[in-house]
């Protein structure tokens, strides 16, 4: 099971949360971080991030980033969106 957790923070506060499971095996593990990406910002009402240098770094050393507005094209109402992976697939 691969499994992502979502979470928008403000003011250092947690305001929501959402947890994405995908028990494909067909799928690579990169496939299945931009999917995960795209339905938690469906559930939000995001429009999806950009990833820039920092957010790969970060993700690739801690399998964990947050997107500031500088990752938005549009104003958003909170301090930063968390992409964290909590649960990897057995084997790849």
């Amino acid at each position: 099971m691969f499994r992502v957790w979502g979470k928008i923070f403000k003011e250092n506060r947690l305001i929501r949360d959402i947890t994405i499971e995908n028990p494909s095996s067909d799928m690579t593990r990169t496939a299945k971080v931009y999917k995960a990406l795209d339905e938690i910002c469906y559930e939000f009402d995001l429009q999806v991030p950009l990833w820039l240098d920092s957010n790969k770094r970060e993700f690739i050393a801690h399998d964990k980033t947050r997107f500031h507005q500088d990752n938005f094209i549009e104003q958003i109402d909170f301090d930063f969106l968390e992409f964290h992976v909590i649960e990897e697939d057995s084997c790849y």
